[in-house]
């Protein structure tokens, strides 16, 4: 048993050392960082100018895209630059789920720690024997039991004793909450014996050159900063050799659904391809992926007014937005997620592509949406003889071929991976002649 559990010890090691390996990773001083070009990725061009336009209409003020830790997109609009400040909002919630890993694994605090251990009795207005009961986890899910909507003075964001009150018991409900969260900046502060940013600066700044800081609870920092933490996650806590974020039980409670009311939230992470999702100030959860358009594996640190980091492991990508809104403004995920995947969609997948000459178009139906284990097709009377239908993923692979030879047709997907697609329907000759985007979960 002692060598077993030796084996499957070194097995791990080594997985993460050769996925560490594959990726880049800048200097942590200057302005180095190597890059690679977008053709030598098989990446469309023309699709990657509309992206760009898109997002400069969008009020967009950086933008960047990592692959395997290279820069393959940097654009900056107006009078922003690569040296230029910009809050992170809400997506700093996900930067101080990190910093709580690290406090863990270096033995000063436990998710399990009542909170009241570290900031005293009467943190919140809460009874003694209800706050006590109140855990750094359950801070760091959104779960803490208190009251998101206090009366006035109070709202979301205050985090005085008198406006953090009793709602129901800790851990039984979930609700958005930034006054509960930004507690966390002092259970840091009091279980390392350091300031927040002192602290921050320690234990990641240093490491991969990390070089925002926190005014008033918010992080703000250059667009570069946040694609190094979110190359930080992509390689699952490691910088190079050196092991930041090394406890992998707590990365993965991190980005994993951290309770059973939101399965789309982990520990301050975002987290996509979950069967329903809530969002911040509305009660019940919604059906389907929180970004039906992005791969199913994407974690995302979302901020109010569409500050984004996404991270994609199965395409090795960390995707950067800083700016104003790009729409309604909302507190973290918003249209802007899905419409904003649609065209980096359509940039990685240069094999969906239609006819120089298409030709009329069909229309027809799919159902369900998101779909299981089967997809139903409902097919018009004027599709072409020897038509036929087909899956295409995210890398441009066409996936479950089936003839378009009926009305009503049934595509099995079993085995299919959960993510987003685009079901093709293709004449004889291989023209397209329609496609509907469908999600399996």
């Amino acid at each position: 048993m002692k060598h077993l559990l030796l084996i499957l010890l070194l097995t791990a090691a080594l997985s993460a050392r050769a996925q560490s390996s594959a990726l880049y990773f800048p200097p942590l001083t200057g302005g180095t960082w190597a890059g690679t070009s977008p053709q030598s990725l098989g990446w469309c061009q023309p699709r990657l100018d509309s992206l760009l336009n898109f997002l400069g209409r969008k009020h967009t003020k950086s933008f960047i895209i990592l692959k395997d830790g290279r820069l393959v997109v940097e654009q900056y609009y107006g009078t922003f630059t690569r040296d230029s400040l910009w809050y992170w909002a809400s997506a700093g919630k996900s930067l101080t789920a990190a910093l709580v890993g690290t406090a863990q694994q270096d033995g000063l605090l436990s998710p399990e720690d009542s909170v009241t251990r570290w900031l005293g009795r009467g943190w919140t207005a809460t009874a003694p024997a209800r706050e006590d009961r109140i855990r750094v986890r359950h801070l760091l899910s959104m779960t803490s039991g208190l009251d998101d909507t206090p009366p006035p003075p109070c709202d979301n964001e205050s985090t005085a004793p008198g406006c953090l009150i009793y709602r129901v018991d800790a851990g039984t409900r979930w609700a958005y909450h930034t006054g509960a969260y930004r507690r966390l900046h002092e259970v840091l502060s009091a279980a390392s014996g350091q300031g927040i940013n002192a602290y921050t600066n320690q234990r990641l700044g240093s490491r991969i050159g990390l070089g925002g800081a926190w005014v008033g609870g918010v992080y703000y920092s250059r667009a570069r900063d946040m694609a190094r933490f979110g190359l930080l996650m992509l390689a699952r806590g490691q910088w190079g050799a050196t092991a930041v974020l090394r406890d992998s039980a707590y990365f993965r409670r991190m980005t994993t659904p951290a309770q059973s009311f939101n399965r789309s939230y982990g520990y301050l992470w975002w987290l996509n391809g979950q069967p329903s999702y809530m969002l911040p100030g509305v009660p019940l959860p919604l059906t389907g992926p929180l970004v039906p358009t992005a791969p199913a594996d994407m974690i995302a640190a979302l901020g109010k007014n569409d500050q984004k980091i996404y991270v994609v492991p199965s395409l090795g990508l960390v995707v950067v937005r800083q700016g104003q809104s790009a729409g309604t403004p909302r507190l973290a995920a918003s249209s802007f997620d899905a419409e904003l995947w649609q065209y980096l969609s359509a940039v990685l997948n240069c094999g969906v592509t239609a006819s120089a000459n298409p030709g009329p178009r069909v229309d027809f139906e799919v159902y369900p949406t998101p779909a299981t284990d089967e997809l139903w097709v409902k097919l018009p009377g004027n599709v072409p003889p020897g038509s036929s239908l087909s899956l295409v993923d995210l890398l441009g692979r066409a996936r479950l071929p089936h003839p378009a030879d009926a009305p009503h047709l049934r595509l099995p997907l079993r085995g299919l991976a959960t993510g987003a697609y685009v079901l093709q329907l293709r004449a004889a000759d291989g023209r397209l002649l329609g496609s509907r985007r469908v999600w399996k979960q």
